[in-house]
């Protein structure tokens, strides 16, 4: 499975912020997707990026992190 965290957190500069979401298009499925919140804490606890919001559906799941690099 890929690390879709990681993917968005090396496109991205230092002090922006950006929507993590699932890709369809690249087998990501909302189910499947929910490992990416466990990576973007990691991340977090690295001092990498801070989470900014994290959105859920009614049913609990997670449809989209933002996060903001700060290294």
């Amino acid at each position: 499975m890929r690390d879709v965290a990681k993917e968005v957190y090396k496109k991205m500069k230092v002090g922006s912020m950006a929507w993590i979401r699932p890709v369809a298009a690249k087998g990501d499925t909302l189910p499947s997707f929910q490992s990416a919140h466990d990576s973007v804490k990691q991340l977090e606890e690295e001092g990498l990026i801070t989470i900014g919001e994290v959105k859920r559906q009614d049913d609990g799941l997670i449809e989209a992190i933002r996060i903001q690099r700060l290294a």
